[in-house]
């Protein structure tokens, strides 16, 4: 009951967004700033595009057939909402953290933990599924170039139920290497990505200018398979497979929240943060349309489902490189190998930002005093959140060297779709209980203060969580259970907000936001 009475009194205690921008701009607890728009866009694009379009997409066609392209449209439409949310509060209150600092600022600390927690499963459950994605896009293309297998026991993990697996190394590798870059600077992290960006767009571009003319009318016009019985959105009609489609697919658009993370090593935040997060998001939904109607334009869906003459193994297969398949369909294997090192490059430039995004939520969580302080260390030479870096990074090779895929992608989107929508809330409350606040961005189309946009978003987010599995919906609240745990053993005692109640510390007081944003260096 104790822990009850501190958790509801916590509720109510919030951060000042002045606070929370003092903190991030304090030379020695803050990272190092570094980063423009340019840089942001690369980072958003390098996490939006990956394993979603090269993996999901399929897993998304089985659900809503041809209608997955509309599923793009839907998610591209609902993220670019919960897009402007953030855009909004990350150029107010630019620190790392992402829609935890948010949260801490508008709804209080209980809440702002759980946010944390669920980001936390975001990006390092992501990170280790986007892992094992790579491994089998990298696995498929040293078969199509050398026609040859890599051995069973070092590209499958125990646990998949493969015959003779072992380890997936090339996950787990991934993974290590990654972390050794992130630790050396956010800087050479964009970098990295900006080569990883530019190789795969140009690859995408080939795939959808060739693709377009091996489009049969005849696929794109096949119905969608029915929708589960007992699922809500049956009753939807023709809308349900969409909005189920969505709620897989929606994998292929995280990543453009990651680039919140970083703002507290972002020169100019009110002005390259938006446009980090809308331009990365605008980019990706193009390509996604134009992708998902090119696969879907070449092969039939139920190529992607095991019966009508597909065995279990082949749609295995087919489902883990589907634009790989659907040009060696088509009998253009040149092509299906570009389409395969996209893969690749793609993938691989996801993990880096999810682990680049993870270990900064974990810094944030460690500097308001909800993990340990250590975990909040900065590097003195490099300036990242080296602990937790390296922390995050061997916690997920080993999930990814010995784990499978199973429910991670999904486990991930309900993370996800849960911080959006306290994002979403949190513009909402901040908008009454904040109205002097500075926003240098705003969610457009209001009414008085209420941002109708905002709501929306809100509302679209947890129509497509509870789209999700049911199984999926489980395992999310027994995480977050798990966490309210770890919270009321750890976190409410050593919180820098305990004891504070009722009284303002000095540590504290409120300081001129104006000030503080007009100290930040203007993008060069």
């Amino acid at each position: 009951m104790s822990f009850l009475k501190r958790a509801l009194s916590r509720y109510g205690m919030k951060k000042a967004p002045e606070d929370v921008i003092a903190q991030a701009n304090d030379p020695s607890k803050s990272l190092k700033k570094s980063l423009g728009a340019l840089d942001l866009t690369l980072l958003g694009v390098g996490a939006i595009i990956g394993a979603g379009i090269f993996v999901y997409a399929g897993l998304g066609a089985q659900i809503a057939g041809p209608h997955i392209i509309w599923s793009f449209v839907l998610v591209g439409a609902i993220c670019g909402l919960a897009g402007l949310a953030y855009a909004e509060l990350a150029s107010s209150i630019p620190t790392s953290g992402s829609a935890y600092g948010y949260t801490y600022s508008a709804l209080g600390e209980t809440l702002a933990w759980i946010l944390g927690w669920a980001l936390v499963l975001e990006y390092a459950v992501g990170a280790a599924a986007v892992a094992i994605s790579w491994s089998n896009n990298f696995v498929a293309l040293w078969r199509g170039v050398t026609h040859t297998e890599l051995p069973v026991w070092a590209t499958n993990s125990y646990f998949s139920g493969v015959p003779g697996g072992v380890v997936n190394l090339p996950a787990l590798l991934l993974a290590l290497l990654v972390t050794t870059i992130l630790v050396v600077g956010a800087k050479q992290a964009a970098r990295f990505t900006g080569v990883f960006v530019a190789a795969k767009i140009a690859i995408l571009a080939i795939v959808i200018g060739l693709g377009v003319f091996f489009i049969h009318g005849a696929n794109l016009s096949l119905a969608p398979p029915p929708s589960p019985s007992g699922a809500w959105y049956a009753a939807l009609g023709a809308v349900g497979p969409v909005l189920a489609g969505g709620a897989i697919i929606f994998f292929a658009y995280i990543g453009f929240d990651a680039v919140s993370t970083t703002a507290e090593e972002t020169k100019n935040p009110k002005r390259d943060l938006p446009i980090g997060i809308l331009g990365s998001l605008a980019i990706c939904t193009v390509l996604y349309i134009l992708a998902s109607l090119v696969l879907l334009g070449m092969i039939p869906y139920t190529d992607l489902s095991p019966g009508n003459g597909v065995s279990v193994a082949d749609a295995s297969r087919h489902l883990g490189e589907p634009f790989g398949w659907a040009f060696e369909k088509n009998g253009i294997l040149w092509a299906a190998n570009l389409v395969r090192l996209g893969a690749v490059i793609g993938v691989a430039s996801v993990e880096m930002v999810l682990l680049m995004g993870g270990p900064r939520v974990f810094f944030a969580l460690a500097r308001d005093g909800l993990l340990p302080k250590s975990w909040s260390a900065v590097h003195p030479r490099f300036g990242t959140p080296s602990r937790t870096t390296i922390g995050t990074g061997i916690a997920v090779a080993l999930v990814a060297g010995f784990g499978t895929l199973g429910i991670a992608g999904q486990i991930t989107n309900i993370g996800t779709l849960f911080a959006f929508v306290l994002v979403c809330i949190g513009v909402i409350v901040l908008r009454y209980t904040k109205p002097e606040m500075r926003r240098p961005f705003k969610v457009p189309l209001n009414i008085g203060r209420f941002p109708i946009l905002a709501a929306l978003g809100a509302v679209m987010c947890l129509a497509l969580a509870f789209s999700l599995a049911p199984i999926t919906i489980l395992a999310f609240f027994a995480w977050m259970g798990l966490g309210l745990v770890i919270y009321a053993l750890y976190g409410i005692r050593k919180s820098h907000l305990f004891g504070h109640v009722g009284r303002e510390p000095e540590a504290l007081k409120p300081v001129d936001v104006d000030v503080v944003l007009e100290e930040v260096p203007p993008s060069g």
